[in-house]
């Protein structure tokens, strides 16, 4: 479904500039979730931009379904951490943009929009305004349109990191949920290791800047991740692998920033 090969990406003259991200290669299979982690300036989110299509890579290819990706590609979708709803328009509005932009008529587009609101647990809120709901309802309105576009990869960076952590574990069982309902490949960007091993059956570990793959850890936990998933010596031990991983890398990055 993905595959990146030797991105490298570069910023400033060769004399005088950083290497954000090099030599970066993976690939993802069709209907699986991936995630990846890193300490903060490692390139995570330049990465996440080169595979949306949303900046070139210096050097290196990243391709979805074969084609060679050269800007914002219709078969991807992209969640950003900042909630991008429409105040002016209402949650099924907001959800129905995409087929709107389409040209899908009015009656069809809303019946497909309300689809994908009660997929993401918004059923009743049609009619409501973005300002009538809370962050993490406002999160899910925008998971829920950038899927009505029926991406068959689904780009999430950092989504869930402006809300507090009970809503994030409950968004995150959510994003689970609807993942394994649509078999949406998916790829997440995330600073927290316990999301990480919750929703993926691979986590992607990169090191301090340059950030390059340390790391590919698969998380052979079984699913649906329940509450006793989550609570088991199993999922503790993937979380203080991963947690090592991250310690060493950012305790570099300190150590090189001299604090």
């Amino acid at each position: 479904m993905l595959s990146v090969a030797n991105v490298t990406m570069r910023f400033g003259t060769p004399a005088d500039g950083v290497t954000a991200v090099d030599d970066v290669s993976f690939d993802i299979r069709p209907g699986e979730f991936v995630s990846i982690i890193g300490p903060s300036g490692c390139g995570k989110s330049t990465l996440f931009n080169i595979v949306a299509g949303l900046q070139p890579a210096t050097s290196g290819q990243v391709s979805v379904e074969g084609a060679a990706v050269r800007g914002p590609h219709p078969a991807v979708g992209t969640v950003f951490q900042e909630e991008s709803c429409f105040p002016w328009r209402s949650v099924i509005d907001n959800v129905a943009f995409p087929l709107e932009l389409a040209g899908m008529p009015r009656g069809e587009r809303h019946d497909q929009a309300r689809h994908f609101i009660e997929l993401v647990g918004l059923r009743g809120f049609e009619r409501r305004l973005p300002s009538e709901l809370s962050g993490g309802m406002r999160q899910r309105v925008c998971i829920a349109r950038t899927l009505a576009a029926k991406p068959r990869l689904l780009l999430m960076d950092e989504p869930f990191a402006a809300l507090d952590e009970q809503t994030r574990l409950l968004l995150g069982d959510k994003v689970l949920q609807i993942q394994q309902t649509l078999r949406q490949t998916t790829l997440l960007i995330t600073h927290s290791i316990t999301e990480a091993v919750q929703l993926s059956d691979r986590v992607l570990v990169m090191t301090y800047r340059p950030g390059r793959l340390k790391r590919f850890v698969t998380i052979d936990l079984p699913r649906p991740r329940t509450a006793e998933v989550v609570t088991s010596p199993e999922f503790g031990a993937a979380v203080a692998s991963l947690w090592a991983d991250l310690r060493e890398e950012a305790s570099r990055g300190m150590a090189e920033a001299g604090g």
